[in-house]
Formats: C-alpha cells, sequence, structure tokens
C-alpha cells in the first residue's frame, strides 16, 4: 500500500484507465494543479490493458465524432510530448459489405464523414483486397476506406497519459481503493479510502465496470452492467504483418487486425453473456474470463471464411474480458444530477481507447468552464432515470442487444426491441386494439402509428419508404381534415411559477 496519501485536493480522479489518466493529463493541460488521480490496483489493470486498441475517427454525430479525431492526433504526438510510446499505427480502417443494404450503408457513411471532416471513400472489392491481401473476396459487394485510422497499444497508451499528467504535477497513486465519495449538501466534498479521507473541490468516477456501485453508493443512477466480450490471436501467418489496416465485416460481425505477424479476431456478436456477479472484485486486476470456444464458433467460422489462412493456424491466445455496456450503447460524461461537483466518465461501449483521449479532453473542459463544452447530450449522464438502473432490466438489454449494435444496420427510425413495456398509458391496451405499432421513448410505450385492419403492427426497416408510410400517411389525412386525438400522458411535465410565467411561457411556445 502506498503510505502516502493527501488529506486534500482540488480534484480527486477515481480509476486509472485511459480515460481516468486522460482526464487528469487534460486538467493538468488546462492549468490545473493539486491534481490527485487514485487506481485500486495497477495503471490499465481493469478492461483498457486487454482492449483491442483500435482507433476509429468517425462516430454517429458531430460531437462524438470530433472526440475521436481528438484522441487519434492526441495518441500520435504523446511519445515525444512524455518520451512513453503509445504504439500508434496509422494502419487505417477498411469496411467492408457483404448485401446491397451494407453498401448503402457505406454510401451513408462515407457522405457523413465529409460532413465530419473525415476521409473516407467507398472503394471496391479488388481495391479492398489489394489492402487486405489475405481476404476472400467471394461474396464482398465492396467496402469503405478510411485512411487515417489506426491502433495503439491500450496500456502503453494509458502510461503515456499517465506520464503527462504526472510531468505537469498530478499525482497519481495505486494500490489505493476508493469506498465511497463523501457529500454535504448536495454536492460531493471528498473520497473515503481505507487509508483515511481525502477532501475536494471536485470528484470524477472514472472506474469503469466499478462506477455504477460508486454511484449507487452517493445516490447516482450510473447504468452500466459487464458482459463477456473477446477475441482470439492466431499463431504467426505467413503474408500478416504490422501494418495492415483494421478490417471490419459487420455482416458477418467481426473485425480482425494484424498483431505483429498473427491476426486477432474478434467480434460483436448478436447475443452476448453477462457477467453474473452480484458485485464486480475489488481485486479483479489484469485478469480474464474462462474462454469460451462454443460461443465463440460463429466469429470464428465466419473469420475463417473470409480470411482462409485462419483455417490453418492456430490460435494460441483467447481474450475473454468483461466489459460494462449502457442501455443505448453511448458511454456517460458529465455532472451527477443531484450531486454537484461530482463528474463521471464510464461506460464506453467497447470504444473507450478511440474515445478516451477527446472524452477526457471535452470532460476537464466542463469541469473547467461549468458547462459542455459543445453538445455532448447524447452521452450526458442526465439522460437516464433511476429506473434504468435495474439490474434486470440492464441485463436483458445489453445482453441480448446492446453489445450486437456495434455492427447492425443502421437502419432509419430503428426501436430498441429488448427491455420493453418498462411504462405504459392507462390506453395502452386500447390502443394496443386499434392496431398501435409502439415505440419507446424513455421507457414509456407510444404508438408511432396505427396498422389497417389486416394489417400486422410491425416496423419493417428499409433505407427507402419503409412499411408505415402510407399507414401514417392517412393518419395525416385523417388530423388535418377530421379529429384526431393523441395520448400524450408520456411527455414531460413542467410547472412554471412566477410573476413572469405567463410570459416566459407565451415566448418559448
Amino acid at each position: 500500500m502506498n503510505a502516502f496519501l493527501p488529506s486534500e485536493a482540488r480534484v480527486v480522479i477515481v480509476g486509472g484507465g485511459i480515460v481516468g489518466c486522460s482526464v487528469a493529463y487534460h486538467l493538468t493541460r488546462l492549468g490545473w494543479g493539486d491534481v490527485v488521480l487514485l487506481e485500486q490496483g495497477e495503471l490499465s489493470g481493469g478492461t483498457t490493458w486487454h482492449a483491442a486498441g483500435l482507433i476509429g475517427r468517425l462516430r454517429t454525430s458531430n460531437s462524438l465524432t470530433r472526440i475521436n479525431k481528438y484522441s487519434a492526433e492526441l495518441y500520435a504526438s504523446l511519445e515525444a510530448e512524455t518520451g512513453q510510446s503509445t504504439g500508434w499505427n496509422q494502419v487505417g480502417s477498411l469496411i467492408v459489405a457483404r448485401s446491397e443494404e451494407r453498401m448503402i450503408q457505406l454510401h451513408r457513411t462515407a457522405a457523413m464523414a465529409e460532413l465530419f471532416g473525415v476521409e473516407a471513400r467507398i472503394i471496391s472489392v479488388d481495391e479492398a483486397v489489394e489492402k487486405w491481401p489475405l481476404m476472400d473476396p467471394n461474396g464482398l459487394r465492396g467496402g469503405v476506406w478510411l485512411p487515417h485510422d489506426g491502433k495503439v497499444v491500450p496500456k502503453d497508451t494509458t502510461l503515456a497519459l499517465a506520464a503527462g499528467a504526472r510531468q505537469r504535477g498530478a499525482q497519481i497513486i495505486e494500490h489505493i481503493r476508493v469506498d465511497s465519495i463523501e457529500t454535504a449538501h448536495g454536492r460531493a466534498t471528498g473520497v473515503r479510502t481505507p487509508n483515511g479521507s481525502i477532501l475536494a473541490d471536485c470528484v470524477v468516477l472514472c472506474g469503469g465496470m466499478w462506477t455504477r456501485e460508486l454511484g449507487l453508493r452517493c445516490g447516482v443512477t450510473i447504468p452500466l452492467y459487464p458482459v463477456e466480450h473477446h477475441y482470439i490471436v492466431s499463431e504467426p501467418i505467413e503474408g500478416a504483418h504490422d501494418n495492415l489496416p483494421v478490417g471490419r465485416d459487420p455482416d458477418t460481425q467481426i473485425y480482425f487486425r494484424s498483431e505483429g505477424d498473427a491476426i486477432m479476431l474478434g467480434a460483436f456478436q448478436l447475443y452476448s453473456k453477462p457477467w453474473m456477479v452480484d458485485r464486480i472484485p475489488d481485486d479483479f486486476a489484469f485478469q480474464l474470463l474462462e474462454p469460451d470456444w462454443d460461443k465463440y464458433q460463429q466469429p470464428l467460422e465466419a473469420g475463417q471464411h473470409l480470411i482462409p489462412a485462419l483455417k490453418e493456424t492456430a490460435f494460441p491466445k483467447f481474450v475473454n474480458g468483461p466489459e460494462s455496456f449502457t442501455p443505448d450503447n453511448n458511454f456517460i460524461m458529465g455532472e451527477a444530477p443531484g450531486v454537484s461537483r461530482l463528474f463521471v466518465a464510464a461506460g464506453f461501449n467497447s470504444v473507450g481507447i478511440a474515445s478516451g483521449g477527446g472524452a477526457g479532453k471535452y470532460l476537464a473542459e466542463w469541469i473547467d468552464g461549468g458547462e459542455a463544452p459543445m453538445d455532448l447530450w447524447s452521452v450526458d449522464i442526465r439522460r437516464f432515470m433511476d429506473w434504468q438502473n435495474n439490474p434486470n432490466y440492464l441485463r436483458n438489454r445489453v445482453t441480448e442487444e446492446v453489445l450486437g449494435l456495434h455492427y447492425q444496420m443502421a437502419w432509419p427510425n430503428r426501436e430498441f426491441e429488448t427491455a420493453r413495456d418498462i411504462r405504459r398509458s392507462t390506453l395502452h391496451e386500447r390502443l394496443a386494439e386499434r392496431g398501435a405499432c409502439f415505440g419507446s421513448k424513455l421507457g414509456w410505450e407510444r404508438p408511432n402509428w396505427f396498422a389497417p385492419v389486416g394489417v400486422t403492427p410491425e416496423m419493417v426497416y428499409s433505407f427507402g419508404k419503409q412499411n408505415w408510410f402510407d399507414h401514417v400517411g392517412a393518419e395525416v389525412r385523417a388530423t388535418r381534415d377530421n379529429v384526431a386525438l393523441f395520448d400524450q400522458s408520456s411527455f414531460a411535465k413542467y410547472l412554471l411559477h412566477g410573476e413572469d410565467a405567463l410570459q416566459v411561457l407565451q415566448r418559448v411556445c
């Protein structure tokens, strides 16, 4: 145990994975002194160390893309600044398609990338095979190429961020467990450890899959659930080398990259296995779960089909590490509702390495400036409610749907299918009898459209007109020409009071 523990600090960061070290690094870059980071084991020992290290720049929004773009630029520059290598290698990313629908999605991906300032271009099957000569082109229709993506060594990247933070005065203490967050009058005041307490003006929770439990102890909802997530690494293969691009074949739910002269094969399967523990052990550091070859048969067969050389090799390394996911597949950032000066950065849904650098930067700016530096609502902790922290709800949503969403088709208007019927209007059964096709908004079952007699009320997704189009058209005409009744009981309610309430409402409405 480290004998020295300061009695107070300006900020205490809980967790020494890539995100916690990134927050420490960026706070010190903003000029913050008296930064203390506490790690219950050793740096990167939770989920960070066994991550695949893929760095893709493009995400689903401009804000999230800015986070990842910054991460890539930071990781490329850290060694020159700190002397600690990150293993950054700009090998590019290749995504291949096996269906017409997937090619439509890739065209949309390339168009969105241009809008967000990320270079991406559609390529032919022949061009894809030129970039990954070990691939079998049979069944492929084309792909998209993102030349500025790359890969890192996650543990080394964490150590580089920690080195940069230390060089500007941060104190990083390993082997110190945080038992609870101390609060008073609705704000965080410090942390309590077995070695004593530290008073702090600000506390930041970056504890990965341990963060949910820390939140529960101070009344903060941080809905995370750990599942088994795995990849395998082959023996050396002729033709493999470390400069091959990161590859993804989302139609078969696999990703692949070289690891020296071997090949790493990973997966985002439709269904994952929950890590069934009542409480995540404090000492689960640099540990893995047991290999599960039965569960891995589908991605293994898909990988061997795409890369035939994998049929002739053994796989001496099976990495099965628990990782926490959120109910909506977006990570969690921001100041905790109900406890001021308590900030959270956790639940990164397998993008913690790619997003860690940028997430640390923008959370540090949020802490320093008192408000989000850009539109971060899609990851803001305030989007969740207490009922979403229910373990049964989380287990159902995360294991049956969320992990697999990474490689599912990005259909317009897609609804979550699991953990449904949480909240219902008193009119629910009557609406269902009239053919309602329900969607889910913050747990409420709300009619998206009504199927006429003889039509099944279910969504059929496509990139063109979807199956509800004509039915909604009929509803619009009925509303315009006749009379319609809308059940809005699930919408948020606001009570405004004071002398200017009417004036404010007149302006807002």
